[in-house]
């Protein structure tokens, strides 16, 4: 009597070039393994649960119609995908008019995510100091530019630079994820 393994999961970058391919069950697949982390994304950066639906289905929308252009080499599909929502939530941000937040809005409840890229992702935070994490907080989750950071803060923007970079790679070896070379290799 023989037994059949199961069939491994395709990894992500299959997904990516069967979507290239126009293949609607790898974006399907893809979707349902890194939607919560861009909705818990989105929650955090938009606090509405519309809003972060709508971006979030764009974000899938842009990485179907520019999947032929994944590059492996520049960063994971997660990270990718990553980038493509945290760039939509950003511009959901710049065209809100600028209108404070109403209290009810500071205290509503949101959906329970799967907490283990939260707890991941607070472990890293919780490796910065105080300014790095400030730094990381604007940038990030709020959306300011470096000069934006530079003025916000009164430091010059080549700290506001060097300081985010230092708290990156401080993240990074706190999750243990190799850090991509922006430099080409010289060869010498």
């Amino acid at each position: 009597m023989t037994s059949t393994s199961p069939i491994p999961d395709p990894p992500d970058e299959a997904l990516i070039a069967r979507m290239a391919q126009g293949d609607e069950d790898a974006l399907r697949e893809l979707h349902s393994r890194h939607s919560r982390l861009l909705y818990a994304l989105g929650t955090r950066m938009l606090r509405h649960p519309d809003d972060v639906e709508s971006c979030v289905q764009d974000a899938f929308m842009n990485a179907w119609k520019h999947s032929a252009r994944f590059d492996s080499a520049r960063a994971s599909v997660k990270t990718w995908l990553v980038s493509i929502a945290h760039h939509r939530f950003l511009q959901e941000l710049r065209d809100r008019p600028d209108t404070p937040l109403e209290i009810e809005d500071w205290d509503a409840p949101v959906a329970a995510n799967d907490p283990t890229d939260r707890i991941l992702a607070s472990r890293a935070v919780d490796t910065l100091d105080a300014n790095q994490r400030h730094l990381v907080e604007l940038a990030y989750y709020q959306g300011h530019s470096h000069s934006e950071l530079a003025v916000l803060t009164g430091l010059p923007i080549g700290t506001v630079k060097s300081r985010l970079r230092l708290a990156l790679d401080r993240m990074r070896s706190a999750l243990a994820v190799p850090a991509k070379s922006s430099r080409p290799e010289s060869g010498y």
